[in-house]
């Protein structure tokens, strides 16, 4: 849907509003005591409305008709029914429904990933309108900012950095496609599959995401064992040099299983390999032609992958079990699931395709199964079960029931994941007030309310630039930079970007032609410095890039972040290892809070979007009343307010940022509930 379609969509929805109104109050808005109060709680129901508009205008999509959302509706009851079986049978008390401010708070986290800016906080707690936590979900679910949070699930799960260890290649194609396959909500199934069998360019859009193997350059066996852990739940890394001792794979499954994706390569790199010697024997006097021929070198050639999969492979030379001699070949074969096969007689190139299509189709409910219970812990807080890398039978679990409903509709969505944590979302499972109790399941959820838990490094980075500076989500999106990088600026500007590169350079047959196109670009970059002209300027506004001190949202900035910054110091993973986060407390964090961006940026700047919220208030309990709905999403106790009150006739205007800063450390602002 387009933006003016989704801002018809909620001017439609406001007109409704106030016919049906109308319609059951009559043409007179003033109640028959003269006080309006009808009238008041009628307005505040509009202003809620329009306060999810910006986020409509220039959110992702609509969340759909009103017969799409009636299934949602009745797939979430579907499993409201499935957790009550499970405390009968449990006998286990029903937790109460948690209050409006947590839920709120609650609902922004985990589905956009920061808190609710003042103005959203008050728009939604201020009026009783009895579907507003529906429209607040289908109100988040449609935004930027939930494509911005699956993004930071997505680089966090394939390890996505944006450079790479030894190389001058980096990851920007890949990380694009990943963030625009996210926006555009691509079915999982599409998007694994086109991980595992993706081959070509690696600048071309439709071929990008070969990203996945090349940022694995020379190390296929590591590859394929992330890629079952994350896609199957399937812990393979054992195998890689003997049978696994606690599994069910030996060393030879795996390297059967390896041979779908052998045989991978560059694109024609052979051509340049004479020219590429050469200059680096003599690069102390042909310096500046090296450093050239290494944008294409790492950056084309070294982006690029080629061999479809050969289906076959050689067992290593240490290999020590019986059943096979070391060296010797041996044919592609799943190890579990529908069984695939490949010939052993000579070389195939469809091994990864085949791959893919057994990964995505041919495995009864695991895959379903492993991305189902990925979205359970993104929403409810723990897996179904745990951990979420190692698949257990529906059969098998403390309630086959729930698990079978969360595999058939996540197939039933066609692998809608936006759409399956819409389902999450709507249940009053989703509501339940928070358990501080461990689970009562050893290797899962209880489904008992859920788990307090300390907020991700993105989380927290994302909402204190939400107090900071406002919705983040109203800044430009990170754009593709294939801008061409020559000694550590952009050269060729608005005459040839890394994407014409690199599809030019693919397309040379030989080495003679290598040579001669390589020569013309020496000459281009010597003589093109950062180009001139018109044609220049639009290319520079087209391109949208942050570095590691702009306040945007995480998912915009360098991937990971350096040693330095507010995210690493809060756990953010080095994205060498799966899912390899953290929500320690360090003393690094601590003098962080204390001394670093929030003392800057937040607590001690005048400009920061939270006190604007406090112009034109005149008295001291509105300013702490929105404080508080601003950083903690809830009004203040009654207790807390006479606390607050006396800290600014204490200090007096110094008392207002006292306050912020001690909100903003205190462990409900940095833990979910």
């Amino acid at each position: 849907m387009s933006r003016m379609g989704r801002v018809r969509l909620i001017l439609q929805w406001i007109i409704r509003m106030l016919v049906n109104f109308i319609k059951k109050k009559g043409v007179f808005l003033i109640d028959s005591t003269g006080s309006g109060g009808n009238f008041v709680f009628h307005m505040k129901r509009i202003v809620f409305a329009l306060a999810l508009l910006p986020g409509l205008v220039f959110g992702i999509e609509s969340p759909g008709t009103q017969e799409h959302l009636d299934g949602l509706k009745k797939a979430a009851l579907k499993i409201d029914q499935a957790v009550a079986n499970f405390y009968r049978q449990k006998k286990l008390p029903v937790p109460k429904v948690t209050d409006d401010a947590t839920f709120l708070r609650r609902a922004f986290l985990v589905s956009v990933g920061r808190i609710p800016t003042m103005e959203e906080g008050r728009a939604f707690l201020e009026i009783d309108e009895p579907t507003k936590r529906e429209e607040l979900v289908a109100y988040l679910l449609s935004s930027k900012g939930h494509a911005s949070h699956m993004s930071n699930w997505a680089f966090d799960l394939l390890r996505l950095a944006d450079g790479r260890i030894g190389s001058t290649a980096n990851n920007e194609p890949y990380r694009n496609w990943v963030r625009m396959a996210i926006q555009d909500n691509m079915p999982w199934d599409k998007f694994v599959h086109q991980l595992l069998a993706a081959e070509g360019d690696g600048w071309a859009q439709k071929s990008a995401a070969v990203g996945y193997y090349t940022r694995d350059r020379g190390m296929p066996l590591d590859n394929l064992a992330n890629s079952m852990r994350i896609f199957l739940g399937s812990k393979m890394e054992c195998a890689q040099c003997h049978d696994d001792p606690f599994g069910t794979t030996e060393r030879h499954d795996f390297y059967q299983l390896a041979a779908f994706t052998n045989g991978q390569d560059t694109l024609k790199q052979q051509h340049m390999n004479k020219l590429w010697r050469e200059l680096q024997d003599d690069r102390t006097e042909r310096g500046q032609e090296y450093s050239i021929a290494q944008i294409i070198w790492d950056r084309v050639y070294g982006m690029s992958l080629s061999g479809g999969g050969t289906g076959r492979i050689s067992l290593p030379s240490d290999y020590q079990y019986r059943d096979a001699e070391p060296g010797e070949m041996v044919a592609a074969r799943t190890p579990f699931g529908k069984g695939v096969r490949m010939s052993d007689k000579k070389d195939q190139d469809d091994g990864r395709q085949q791959m893919a299509e057994w990964v995505t189709l041919k495995n009864g409910e695991q895959f379903p199964s492993v991305i189902a219970n990925r979205m359970w812990k993104r929403i409810m807080g723990k897996g179904f079960y745990e951990p979420v890398d190692e698949f257990i039978a529906s059969k098998e679990t403390q309630s086959p029931e729930l698990m079978m409903h969360l595999v058939q509709t996540m197939m039933d969505l066609k692998y809608n994941l936006r759409d399956f944590q819409h389902v999450l979302m709507l249940t009053r499972t989703f509501q339940f007030a928070t358990n501080p109790n461990p689970s009562t399941v050893e290797t899962g959820d209880d489904f008992h309310g859920r788990k307090i838990e300390r907020l991700s490094s993105e989380q927290i980075w994302d909402s204190l630039i939400t107090l900071a500076g406002g919705d983040p989500d109203k800044k430009p999106m990170r754009t593709l930079d294939d801008r061409i990088y020559f000694g550590g600026r952009p050269v060729l500007v608005g005459k040839k970007s890394m994407s014409q590169l690199s599809k030019d350079v693919l397309a040379l047959n030989s080495e003679q032609e290598l040579r001669a196109y390589f020569t013309k670009f020496v000459a281009e970059v010597k003589s093109g410095g950062g180009g001139s002209g018109g044609g220049d300027m639009n290319m520079m506004n087209q391109v949208q890039t942050y570095n590691q001190d702009a306040q945007v949202r995480a998912s915009e900035l360098p991937s990971p972040a350096p040693r330095s910054h507010f995210l690493y110091l809060f756990g953010q993973s080095e994205r060498d290892v799966v899912e390899a986060a953290s929500r320690e407390p360090n003393v690094g964090q601590v003098l962080s809070l204390m001394n670093g961006f929030v003392q800057r940026q937040l607590v001690n700047n005048p400009d920061a979007h939270i006190y604007k919220g406090l112009k034109g208030v005149k008295t001291d309990e509105e300013k702490i009343r929105r404080i508080y709905v601003a950083i903690l999403s809830r009004p203040p106790s009654t207790e807390e307010m006479g606390w607050m009150k006396d800290e600014i006739k204490a200090s007096g205007e110094a008392g207002i940022s006292n306050i912020v800063s001690a909100l903003v450390m205190s462990s409900e602002f940095l833990f979910l509930q």
